[in-house]
């Protein structure tokens, strides 16, 4: 007879293949027929619809004063500036949702992406044309960047604008390709099973393995309503984090970093025992640590880098959970 099953088998298999810096491969295994796509399909609309990216969703040119208009000296006119600006990506530094960036430039020359680059914005498609000045010209402009998700129409975002300014269309979604493949694989000689291979490419301002946490974030927080009634479980996600390479690694003690004496009796006598400990530790908390000097600082920030890890590091959530469970169970 054949064997009944109650549950459907849960997927363990996970891996990450990089193909360039803005595209990889998200690729699970193995799942029971039918449910690959279940999983995959809201994944991919969440990829497209909501990653959190960057856009110019308004613009002020001295001398323009409808996107019809001209600049003197331009090659381009306004209406074309404005595409060409449309394909520049930019990233505002320092975790700021939204600035306003102010440009000057004289002819003759050629700008491109890499020219808007300054210590408030980081333009990640630098090989990007803008704009073609002939000699004697002056082009000066105020672009303001906003953080969003999706696609913001410009009557959405003109009503606080400035006199003079041109307000955009906004396409704020750094994901420029979700795709995935669904294929079979083979458990206990049973060709039935699935494997999910997804492939998803970014324009630089978020990598695709962030751009994918992300999405799966976005996807908890909406089945998160279901749980304020329902409450679910599921040992088998936990069991996996507590299995993993990194968590092993952040479980080790700190001997293994081959510190000094007096770096490790600092560590020692504050009763921290293990790397992991450290990683969980801002660089202020760390600096903070009784009679730790600067040298002792600087030589645990070294060989916590060598062993992989940083002091402070942004861990996932569920590797956080696990680290922090294991470390009190080994305090008791």
């Amino acid at each position: 007879m054949k064997k009944i099953k109650t549950t459907p088998l849960a997927p363990q298999e996970f891996e990450v293949e990089q193909i360039s810096e803005n595209e990889a491969n998200i690729i699970a295994y193995p799942f029971e027929t039918g449910y690959a796509i279940s999983l995959a399909h809201p994944l991919r609309r969440f990829l497209l619809s909501s990653s959190v990216g960057y856009a110019p969703v308004a613009i002020k040119i001295e001398g323009a004063k409808h996107e019809f208009d001209s600049v003197r000296g331009m090659l381009e006119d306004i209406s074309d500036f404005i595409l060409n600006l449309k394909e520049i990506r930019f990233k505002l530094n320092n975790e700021a949702t939204e600035a306003e960036i102010n440009y000057s430039f004289t002819g003759p020359c050629t700008i491109t992406g890499a020219d808007l680059s300054n210590d408030e914005v980081e333009v990640v498609t630098p090989e990007a044309h803008l704009a073609t000045l002939n000699e004697d010209s002056t082009l000066n402009f105020n672009i303001k960047i906003a953080q969003g998700i999706g696609y913001v129409a410009s009557e959405d975002t003109s009503d606080d604008l400035a006199e003079g300014y041109i307000a955009l269309d906004a396409y704020f979604t750094p994901v420029r390709s979700a795709t995935y493949d669904i294929q079979h694989v083979l458990v206990e000689d049973n060709p039935n099973f699935e494997r999910v291979v997804m492939n998803i490419k970014t324009d630089g301002q978020i990598s695709p393995v962030d751009a994918f946490r992300n999405s799966l974030e976005v996807m908890y927080a909406q089945l998160a309503v279901f749980n304020s009634e329902i409450s679910i479980k599921a040992p088998t996600t936990i069991e996996r984090v507590e299995e993993s390479p990194d968590l092993k690694k952040l479980m080790t003690n700190i001997d293994s970093l081959g510190l000094s004496a007096r770096s490790f009796n600092c560590l020692d006598r504050s009763s921290i025992r293990l790397i992991g400990e450290i990683v969980l530790m801002s660089t202020n908390d760390l600096k903070n640590v009784k009679n730790l000097g600067k040298k002792s600082y600087d030589e645990i920030v070294e060989k916590v880098q060598e062993f992989g890890f940083t002091v402070g590091a942004d861990l996932a959530d569920d590797v956080v959970t696990a680290l922090k469970k294991k470390i009190e169970a080994t305090a008791k």
